[in-house]
């Protein structure tokens, strides 16, 4: 065993050594054990908590500035353009960096922003800071998927989602504390800042327990000639980059419509009230949110192509459900099925595209790319549908979505996991 592999070995826990992964500490970088699981599924839920705390508040914000809603939606895609083009550098940065520094620094700015978009008086001042906050969340958004997949890498066992389950439940903690603030009265000043000063405490703290995950302090393992060709590799975009990206898109598209037009469509449509109809997206998300809590466990017992080849089917029968039942409350059943089945496809799909060159600074440009996706299908995607709606109707537009499920189910490839 030469002196590299003898430093792996002692730096590296295994599942047969659970008395020495449990040993070690958050602060060793090269030694995360069982504890990095919890601080990465933690780094969701900061981010989810602030982004949907600022979401829930748009409509506050509307009425305090004057804002028309094309002006707000002006707004809306400033934040996004932010997001999407900070996610392009965030690869090649936590390759070189790791992902801790980034989470560390974006984390306690993060809050700062969210207190900043209900304390400014003018509208200028609040498109610079949206956009900032755009700017920080998109590098967040990158980062915490590059960061949990390299944890699980190292776990050995799937978590991504048990993550992506944190950041639902963040929505439905952010839209709970809003419809109680706002019921007592509360500004939306006054609940930004005091959201971002619970923020800006956990991200401190939680800062101090992210393990290390970047190349610093790492033998380089080739030669020059070979890391030549790969950084030409990194710049390109392979067939299986743009594949795996238009899957993220897809599944996004499809989740934008269960969360954006599923009420409308059940008010519409099959004649529900307002107040039952807004019930298919609490069926969607809480079913959804429950089958990322066992998402982790599923994998560890099947396939990741064949459970994502699963939840994908089942994602479009419980769609074909919501659209052919003439019953509202049948429908709102298909919406939660809808959402069980697809709870597993994007925390698989980024396990997916982090795993198949986990051990290459080339994973984190990968899940960047990924993400930025996965980010145009949740922007774009309740806007194209509305758009297709004024043509051919929104159920027959939501219905085109079933096939697309069947298609991403059975025609995308999931990149093999490396052999342990």
């Amino acid at each position: 065993m030469t002196a590299e592999e003898q430093t792996t070995a002692h730096a590296t826990p295994t599942a047969a050594d659970p008395v020495r992964a449990s040993s070690t500490t958050s602060e060793d970088p090269d030694r995360p054990g069982n504890a990095g699981r919890w601080p990465a599924t933690a780094v969701f839920f900061l981010n989810g908590l602030t982004l949907s705390t600022y979401v829930v508040r748009l409509g506050s914000l509307k009425g305090k500035h004057h804002l028309s809603d094309g002006q707000l939606g002006l707004i809306g895609m400033v934040f996004a353009v932010a997001a999407l083009a900070c996610m392009q550098g965030v690869g090649p940065l936590t390759a070189r960096v790791g992902t801790r520094p980034v989470l560390r620094i974006s984390l306690v700015v993060m809050p700062v922003l969210l207190a900043l978009v209900g304390l400014v008086g003018g509208v200028v001042e609040l498109v610079v800071v949206i956009t900032a906050l755009g700017a920080v969340h998109g590098t967040t958004d990158t980062a915490m998927n590059t960061h949990a997949v390299t944890v699980e890498r190292r776990l050995g066992r799937p978590m991504l989602n048990g993550c992506h389950a944190a950041w639902s439940i963040s929505a439905v903690v952010a839209s709970l504390a809003t419809a109680v603030l706002e019921r007592a009265g509360v500004s939306c000043a006054t609940h930004l800042a005091a959201a971002a000063t619970v923020l800006l405490a956990g991200g401190l703290l939680l800062g101090r327990l992210l393990t290390e995950t970047g190349t610093r302090g790492r033998a380089p393992t080739s030669s020059p000639a070979q890391r030549r060709r790969g950084r030409r590799r990194r710049g390109g975009w392979s067939r299986q980059d743009v594949a795996l990206g238009l899957t993220g898109t897809a599944l996004m598209v499809c989740e934008g419509a269960a969360l954006g037009w599923s009420a409308i469509f059940l008010h519409d449509s099959r004649g529900a009230s307002l107040g039952l109809a807004t019930t298919a997206v609490t069926a969607y998300t809480g079913a959804q949110a429950v089958g990322r809590g066992i998402g982790d466990r599923l994998a560890l017992r099947h396939a990741a192509p064949a459970l994502f080849r699963t939840g994908g089917l089942v994602a479009a029968c419980g769609l074909a459900m919501a659209l052919l039942s003439p019953n509202p409350v049948t429908a709102i059943g298909g919406f939660a099925v809808a959402g069980a089945g697809a709870s597993v496809l994007i925390p698989l799909a980024y396990s997916a595209v982090g795993q198949a060159k986990a051990d290459s600074p080339e994973a984190a440009t990968l899940i960047s790319r990924f993400t930025t996706f996965t980010y145009a299908g949740t922007l774009f995607g309740p806007a194209v549908i509305g758009w297709a709606a004024e043509f051919a109707g929104l159920t027959w537009t939501l219905a085109a979505l079933i096939p697309v499920l069947c298609a991403v189910a059975l025609l995308s490839t999931l990149p093999a996991r490396p052999q342990h």
